[in-house]
């Protein structure tokens, strides 16, 4: 016997729709390159998406076209998130941080028809400028700006729209039909395309608004500061509309004091951003004892592992919470979060800001699994190693273009690459990528844990841990470090914060410093790179 329910489906404009009528007292903020804000609703934005999707569809776009971006987190790149889904095309969302030849490879890969960039990164696209694909009909400006010299028609967003009155109503589409198009960072090889339903993004909204993870409400005013290129922004473009939330757009102006500008101003009670961004804020807010929050905001971050020193600072100078998650492209990218449950909800804060180090479990829709070499789960000991694989809702099940892929396996179950270990609570700790442990006499090292140690040296602003041969141990870590500005440590200070916190044979065989360590397109250590530079360097016997 079937349920005698309503069944509607699952769409991202429907997301959209909901805050318009509901929740039009919320604000809409929007910083362009030089800092400057509009405000705007979210009747404003539906009304602004309504208008493109009648200008594209003008343009004789159809329903799974692919339309490009290349943007930071405005109002028009917003209005294009629900403009080319809500219309049945295909936003994708492309990191103009790539380098041009990964560029050009993602607009070919994806067959992009029609490109919209923000004026502040024309650089990136001119950069590839005699290389764009043939499938591409227009480049079109976000904001008025000078138009370009491309060998395709250039138009600009305003005017594309000036003549279309926004009276159009959402089509209903297949829930499981694609919305959104984003592609990995490429550190291993050229990036790959994760191809997102409908169904997927309202499914993931929706558990992430919880109260366990971002705990959106309509009272809220959320700042993503991770890039809307960047996995569509960790979802939260569709979270804070699905919750009513104020939404703060800070555009290219990322820099500590810009965004703490935006926090006192706009009143941010929610943010979330990767380490290097709450890193680089705590070092601001601590040269100068005034700088201190009204109202402290809650934290998100993700992206690679927060050293505690960074947590607890920000929780013991500024009274700011910082929850950290896991995800990955290829899971929408919410899988984990590690917020208070039963069994610890007693613990003192100094036990529980060891434990925030850790990934912490997966929220319902997503579901974990820790297999060791031999294909068989781990010890839940916080010591056995094994590579975790996911399954959920809006978990991959492959790559665009990729019909088969060895991340996927026979049972269905996405193969994320990362090590982690397991907690008697059930609890991930990840403690590297598969790629990135050290092998050392047949026994790993966890890179990720050498570094976040280091960060706890006061004069460490960078570090990173890297495998470099050795005649005896196969591959023994070399810690490179980056100083803090002004400061001179020593690298047996270095390693003395390290005494204790790990095996003997875990501690690094050399200390490096470095000017700087290259990173990724999304922030994040670049490691690839860094063992290419030193691979001719070898440790004595």
């Amino acid at each position: 016997m079937l349920g005698l329910m309503q069944e509607h489906p699952l769409l991202v404009s429907s997301i959209l729709r909901h805050a318009a009528r509901h929740h039009r007292g919320a604000k809409i903020v929007s910083a362009d390159a030089e800092g400057v804000v509009s405000r705007s609703t979210w009747p404003d934005v539906e009304q602004g998406a309504a208008k493109l999707a009648q200008a594209l569809i003008r343009r004789g776009v159809k329903p799974g076209e692919r339309i490009a971006t290349l943007g930071w987190n405005s109002r028009e790149h917003l209005e294009l998130y629900y403009a080319v889904s809500g219309m049945g095309a295909v936003l994708h969302t492309v990191n103009p941080r790539l380098f041009p030849d990964q560029i050009v490879h993602i607009l070919e890969d994806a067959g992009d028809t029609h490109l919209f960039v923000d004026p502040a990164v024309l650089p990136a696209l001119m950069a590839v400028a005699g290389r764009l694909p043939k499938s591409l009909r227009a480049v079109v400006l976000m904001r008025p700006a000078p138009l370009p010299d491309l060998p395709v028609e250039v138009l600009e967003q305003g005017a594309l729209c000036a003549a279309e009155s926004g009276d159009y109503g959402w089509p209903e589409l297949d829930e499981r039909s694609a919305s959104s198009l984003c592609y990995t960072s490429g550190t291993t090889g050229m990036p790959k395309g994760v191809l997102y339903s409908h169904r997927s993004t309202v499914l993931h909204a929706m558990a992430s608004i919880q109260p366990d993870v971002f705990a959106l409400s309509a009272l809220d005013v959320a700042m993503p500061v991770v890039p809307m290129f960047h996995v569509n922004a960790w979802g939260i473009p569709y979270a804070a509309p699905m919750a009513g939330a104020s939404l703060v757009l800070p555009g290219p102006k990322l820099d500590p004091a810009s965004l703490f500008r935006l926090f006192e101003e706009e009143g941010v009670t929610f943010s979330a951003g990767v380490p290097t961004i709450w890193t680089l804020l705590l070092q601001w807010l601590g040269a100068d004892p005034s700088r201190k929050f009204a109202k402290p905001p809650r934290l998100v971050v993700g992206g690679t592992a927060l050293p505690v020193s960074v947590t607890g600072g920000f929780l013991g100078e500024y009274g700011v919470n910082i929850l950290h998650a896991w995800g990955m492209t290829e899971i929408s990218p919410l899988g984990s979060v590690n917020s208070r449950k039963a069994e610890n909800a007693d613990w003192d804060a100094a036990r529980f800001l060891d434990y925030s180090r850790k990934q912490g479990r997966p929220q319902f829709g997503v579901d974990f699994r820790v297999l060791d070499g031999s294909g068989k789960p781990i010890a839940q000991d916080e010591v056995a190693f094994g590579e975790l694989e996911v399954r959920g809702h809006w978990v991959a099940a492959g790559y665009f273009n990729h019909e088969s892929d060895p991340a996927v396996t026979e049972d269905g179950w996405f193969r994320t690459g990362d090590v982690v270990t397991l907690d008697a609570l059930g609890e991930i700790e990840i403690v590297d990528r598969a790629k990135d442990v050290i092998k050392s006499g047949g026994e790993w090292i966890s890179s990720i844990t050498l570094e976040n140690l280091a960060m706890g040296h006061p004069d460490v602003a960078l570090a990173a841990a890297i495998p470099v041969h050795h005649p005896k141990w196969d591959e023994r870590p070399l810690l490179l470090v980056v100083r803090r500005d002004g400061t001179d440590p020593t690298p047996e200070s270095i390693l003395a914060v390290l005494e204790g916190k790990v095996a003997k044979w875990w501690m690094p065989d050399r200390v490096e410093f470095v000017e700087t360590l290259p990173l990724t397109a999304t922030g994040k250590l670049w490691k690839a790179e860094l063992k290419r530079q030193w691979k001719d360097f070898s440790l004595p016997g």
